[in-house]
């Protein structure tokens, strides 16, 4: 990696950096030119776990492969935003893309099962839904689309509600609420149905969204509001976990189908790798960020989620997702968490 490439990992880096050219570029010593130059987008800030692992996945994907496959990695929404990236990894302009399930739902909504509200009590339950039957579920949906899922899922984490205005304790504090959501259907009927006033916005749009009020709240993993910093714009932190999110990786399959067997597998398995310790780098960072954006000013509140759970069995919100899921997906999510509604 080069100085510049390092120097790139910060956010004013991110914010000054022209569209035209990459934040984050693999480049190593070679004879010959490589036989696919690639692009790699996610949404995240560069010092994001994702970036991380995706950048040390490229790096040894590149070796493995005797620099036959150099991919250049563009974090921060630099290629645009989460929908416009969901159009590019179609048409070919990205080979492969981190996206979030939540996001993904708005073109594959079946996929958006992974984010039925209070659904994951823990860790233990997500993954043995997501390396198994739902897992297989969510990635056969993707696929029928002509889409690749290239690799296992990666963490998004457990989703935490923020506030610049009010303490979240009960669900009664959500009425009238003013709150971004990502554009994912499930999340915006989630808060609707608990009262609050949900509004769909892109997330390279959220900082400024609360900097101006145009919202009052948000909700997001913890490594998400401590990369972006949206603890400067918010000041209390609900720990709701409402939600659990995967982070998809994709891949385009035209891209995918140029290399010969070995190289796909070799791509599968460090992307795979790469997913393994960026899931252990968002559990250890749920744990550590708390102290964290303590000490930079946001005050956490415990609440009891079963209130809130119980708040969204009593509205039709398990019923109608039931029904836009169908039995097939909803049963295999039941099998995983157990009954729901």
């Amino acid at each position: 990696m080069t100085k510049e490439t390092k120097k790139g990992l910060t956010r004013r880096a991110v914010l000054a950096a022209g569209a035209s050219i990459p934040l984050v570029s693999i480049l190593s010593k070679r004879g010959d030119a490589a036989e696919f130059t690639l692009k790699f987008a996610t949404g995240q800030d560069p010092s994001h776990p994702v970036n991380k692992r995706a950048l040390e996945a490229i790096d040894r994907i590149k070796q493995a492969t005797g620099g036959r496959v150099e991919i250049n990695l563009f974090p921060a929404n630099q290629l645009g935003s989460d929908i416009d990236l969901l159009g590019q990894i179609r048409n070919g302009a990205v080979d492969f893309l981190n996206i979030g399930a939540s996001v993904l739902a708005t073109r594959i909504p079946t996929v958006g099962i992974v984010n039925t509200g209070f659904a994951f009590a823990s860790y233990d339950d997500v993954w043995k839904a997501m390396d198994g039957d739902l897992g297989k579920f969510v990635k056969a949906e993707i696929e029928n689309t002509g889409t690749l899922q290239v690799c296992k899922s990666w963490d998004n984490g457990f989703r935490q509600l923020t506030s610049s205005t009010r303490e979240i304790k009960t669900p009664d504090d959500l009425k009238g609420f003013k709150m971004r959501v990502p554009p994912a259907p499930i999340l915006t009927n989630l808060f609707q149905a608990l009262g609050a006033g949900p509004t769909p916005i892109n997330f390279n749009e959220v900082y400024s969204a609360l900097q101006t009020k145009i919202v009052e709240g948000q909700e997001n993993p913890l490594a998400i509001i401590a990369t972006a910093k949206l603890y400067e714009v918010q000041k209390y932190c609900s720990l709701t976990s409402h939600v659990w999110d995967a982070y998809i990786v994709l891949g385009n399959p035209r891209t995918f189908s140029r290399f010969s067997t070995d190289v796909q597998e070799i791509v599968t398995r460090e992307l795979n790798k790469a997913g393994e310790d960026e899931r252990a780098d968002i559990a250890a960072l749920s744990k550590s960020l708390r102290s964290d954006l303590t000490a930079k000013g946001l005050n956490f509140v415990e609440v009891d989620q079963a209130v809130f759970r119980s708040a969204l069995a009593k509205t039709k919100f398990y019923s109608d997702w039931h029904a836009k899921f169908g039995e097939k997906g909803w049963t295999i999510l039941e099998q995983a968490v157990g009954k729901l509604g």
